[in-house]
């Protein structure tokens, strides 16, 4: 956390809005990021990136410094995701701990301009999309903060609220889970 950012959180906990605005817009696009990642869908993230900035205004004071800025709105954000999802499938389930179940999809390729590179991004996004699909909520989650965020895993046990070890196990189920159905993408020399 900067000095600048550290200044808006405090200026924001005694109600300047002006200051949280700032934290917003530093924090927005990572947020959307990860929501979208989760939800698979534009407006559903938009409605978890709304909730999450309400929630983060309305419980600033419980923001302890403990974890950084961007960790803490990203465990909001992902609760957030995950009620959303809950909402769509009332019947999966997301326990840090134990599997649940899970559909979705994910566009990890950047739109090319190139006719065959976009072509080829496409049955990409297909094979990625196939394989996220597969992966539970929690395996999805803990994926993409991984391994598109860059999240450490003790980061993303604090975001989770669960440990170190179902973290790594669920990203380990992930990959292990995506291998398969990405292998058809590798390109042979």
């Amino acid at each position: 956390m900067n000095d600048g950012e550290s200044q808006w959180i405090v200026a924001a906990r005694a109600g300047d809005a002006r200051a949280f605005r700032h934290l917003v817009e530093a924090h927005a696009r990572r947020i959307h990021a990860v929501c979208w990642r989760i939800l698979g869908d534009s407006a559903l993230a938009e409605d978890a990136v709304q909730e999450t900035f309400i929630n983060a205004w309305r419980g600033l004071a419980r923001f302890d410094g403990r974890a950084g800025f961007g960790t803490w709105l990203h465990r909001i954000a992902v609760n957030a995701a995950l009620g959303q999802r809950r909402a769509i499938h009332p019947t999966e389930t997301f326990d840090p701990e134990t599997e649940g179940a899970g559909d979705g999809a994910w566009d990890a390729l950047p739109g090319v301009v190139d006719p065959l590179r976009s072509a080829a991004a496409g049955e990409a996004r297909e094979h990625v999309a196939r394989g996220l699909a597969a992966l539970t909520a929690m395996e999805r989650t803990a994926f993409v903060l991984r391994h598109v965020e860059q999240y450490a895993l003790e980061e993303i046990a604090r975001v989770l609220d669960s440990n170190v070890n179902a973290c790594k196990q669920a990203v380990f189920r992930a990959v292990r889970k995506l291998r398969p159905v990405l292998e058809p993408l590798r390109s042979t020399p």
